[in-house]
C-alpha cells in the first residue's frame, strides 16, 4: 500500500510527532513504532510491503525531523504517553508494533491501556548498552556525530571496524546515521534511568516477540530479548530466518510478510 497523509500530533512540553499513514487512513489497523537511530522513512519498505491491515501508521518519535525536539524533561515515560496520544488519534488500532526501543515503549504502552495485540522485534532492556554511556555523553556534548555512529555501531551493536568503514564509505547513509545519532544518548540514558518492570505487556489481549535467526541467543540484542521474554511468559516467539536487528533495511519483504502471517494467522 502506498502513503496517503501524514499527522502532526502535539505531545507533551511543547513537542510533537508525525505519523505516516499508509492505506485507508479511517480503518483500523496497525501502528509501527521505530527504535533509536530509526524514523519513520526507514521503515516505508516494510509499510509498503505490508497487506493484510486496511492501513499502516509509522510513527516518528520526538527527537527526529519532522517530528519535535526531546526537550529537556525527555524520559522513557514521556515516549509511553506521546505512544498515547497517537493511539487515541488511531482509536481503530488492532496491532501495535514497535523495533528494539520502540518495542521496549510499546509493551510498555500495553501496561498502561487495553491493546488487541503488540508485537515486538527485539526489543530491548536495561542495562542494554549501559557501559557506553559515558562515551556517548562526551561525543553528545562534543556534538561529534561521527563519534555517536560510531560508538553506537561498534560499543553497543557489536559490529566489527570493517562494517563500520563500509557505512562511511556511503556518505549518503552516513550522512542519515549522524542526523539519527543525535538522540541516541537522551535515548539510552532514558532507558538504562527507568525502573526495573516486573511485568509487561499486561493489558495486552496477544503478545508476539520477533527475533531474526543470526541474533537468537546471542549479545547484545539475542540477550536483552530473552531478559525481556522473562518478563511476558505467555508471548508467543518467532524466528525471522536469514536477519538480525536491521531486518527492516535488510529484509523488509520477509518482515512484512510475517506481520501479515501475524494478523492473518489469529
Amino acid at each position: 500500500m502506498e502513503q496517503t497523509i501524514q499527522k502532526k500530533l502535539p505531545v507533551g512540553d511543547h513537542s510533537w510527532v508525525t505519523a505516516d499513514v499508509y492505506g485507508d487512513p479511517d480503518a483500523p489497523g496497525l501502528v509501527i513504532l521505530p527504535g533509536a537511530m530509526s524514523d519513520a522513512h526507514a521503515w516505508r519498505h516494510v509499510a509498503t510491503a505490508i497487506g493484510a491491515w486496511p492501513s499502516v501508521t509509522v510513527v516518528n518519535r520526538r527527537g527526529r525531523t519532522p517530528s519535535g525536539p526531546l526537550t529537556g524533561s525527555y524520559s522513557l515515560r514521556a515516549e509511553v504517553e506521546d505512544l498515547g496520544v497517537v493511539l487515541d488519534e488511531f482509536s481503530g488500532t488492532r496491532a501495535l508494533f514497535g523495533w528494539s526501543y520502540g518495542g521496549l515503549i510499546a509493551l510498555l504502552a500495553a501496561d498502561a491501556r487495553p491493546l488487541p495485540q503488540v508485537i515486538a522485534y527485539e526489543p530491548v532492556i536495561r542495562p542494554f548498552g549501559r557501559h557506553a554511556l559515558p562515551d556517548l555523553k562526551a561525543a553528545h556534548e562534543a556534538a561529534d556525530w561521527d563519534a555517536t555512529v560510531e560508538i553506537v555501531n561498534r560499543r553497543i551493536a557489536g559490529l566489527g571496524a570493517a562494517h563500520v568503514e563500509a557505512l562511511r564509505a556511503d556518505r549518503r547513509a552516513w550522512a542519515a546515521l549522524r542526523r539519527l545519532s543525535r538522540p541516541a544518548h537522551a535515548e539510552l540514558a532514558a532507558l538504562n534511568a527507568a525502573p526495573p518492570p516486573h511485568a509487561l505487556a499486561r493489558r495486552a489481549a496477544r503478545v508476539d516477540l520477533i527475533i531474526g535467526r543470526h541474533n537468537h541467543g546471542t549479545a547484545p540484542y539475542g540477550t536483552s530479548f530473552d531478559d525481556v521474554r522473562q518478563l511476558i511468559p505467555r508471548a508467543e516467539v518467532h524466528v525471522l530466518p536469514g536477519q538480525g536487528h536491521m531486518a527492516h533495511l535488510q529484509g523488509p519483504a520477509e518482515l512484512g510478510r510475517l506481520l501479515d502471517q501475524l494478523v492473518t494467522t489469529r
